[in-house]
């Protein structure tokens, strides 16, 4: 048992299908006059329209409230349903330390391989439906793959008095540590800051996703500033373990920055070296080592913690 929470045996929530999922759209203005399949393929750009054709035909598409029999131009205004069946999540680990609890504030050391919140394949093999029983709900999201310590809260006043802590202009301290390719010019000790932009880049899988500044002319689309300091904790001859600090929480930023500066995370299977994406991979796709192990001056009480890293981080 895990904060009130039954695990298995082994540690470990096996796969098993969900209950599926009614996911709505609103047609707006502009989409007046638009043919379904098409808005939706535009809208969601994981699936081509001939997709959205097949659930139409599976009578998995509703607008306001009828199922329909084939595509048809949208009105503005439409609400579009789309229930998605019953899909086969992944096995997660289901158990961790718990690092604070004061009834209120639940500070806990998540494992690597957890979603923190649905999405990406995820519905109820999350930590936010772990959780669910307790009352603690997570104030941020730490990626599937990124272990470490992990803000939760029981209330919602607290809740959005911890979300301001994650803010650039907030005196928290969120240190990280990585193992990452060697980090060219930096010696044991030595520290660089990394100010570029994280930016959207085209995907064939997702149509766009966050990545770093492209050394060519590549399409990008969005940008948000990001700001981290990288110092040199250890080099071996795997690679270089890393403490990062992060003024911004932009997503994926350290994978990002890291990428960057030509030194990929360890295992790193979506960025690569010359800030190249891979085709094949997802943000969700795990292999690396990235753990958040200090929180410094998190609450107005000036409270800090510390998440022991992983075994993995022993090379």
């Amino acid at each position: 048992m895990v904060d009130g929470v039954a695990c298995s045996k082994q540690g470990w929530r096996p796969a098993a299908f969900n209950a599926g999922w009614a996911h709505h759209d609103r047609v707006q203005s502009h989409g007046e006059g638009a043919w379904l399949s098409q808005w939706m393929a535009n809208r969601h750009q994981h699936s081509a329209a001939a997709v959205w054709l097949e659930r139409i035909a599976a009578g998995e598409m509703h607008r306001n409230g009828e199922p329909l029999a084939g595509d048809m131009q949208l009105t503005s205004g439409d609400d579009i349903c789309w229930q998605r069946p019953p899909w086969l999540e992944e096995a997660i680990p289901d158990q961790w330390d718990t690092i604070h609890d004061d009834g209120d504030l639940l500070v806990i050391n998540k494992p690597s391989g957890l979603p923190v919140m649905p999405g990406g394949g995820f519905l109820e093999h999350t930590l936010t439906a772990l959780l669910a029983s307790t009352g603690a709900k997570p104030v941020h999201r730490l990626g599937r793959f990124t272990s470490g310590l992990q803000v939760c809260a029981r209330t919602a006043a607290t809740r959005a008095a911890l979300s301001k802590q994650f803010r650039p202009e907030s005196r928290c301290q969120k240190i990280y540590q990585a193992w990452a390719r060697r980090v060219e010019g930096l010696e044991p000790g030595q520290s660089l800051v990394v100010s570029t932009d994280v930016v959207e880049r085209q995907h064939p899988l997702l149509g766009w996703i966050w990545g770093p500044e492209p050394l060519d002319q590549e399409p990008t689309r969005k940008r948000l500033t990001a700001h981290s300091t990288v110092r040199l904790l250890d080099r071996c001859a795997a690679g270089d373990r890393l403490e990062v600090t992060i003024r911004t929480g932009r997503p994926h930023q350290i994978r990002i920055h890291l990428a960057q500066l030509g030194s990929p995370l360890l295992g790193d299977p979506l960025y690569l070296l010359n800030r190249k994406i891979s085709e094949t991979a997802t943000p969700g796709d795990g292999g690396y080592g990235l753990h958040s192990w200090r929180l410094n001056a998190l609450t107005a009480a000036g409270l800090s913690f510390t998440a022991p890293l992983p075994k993995e981080f022993d090379f």
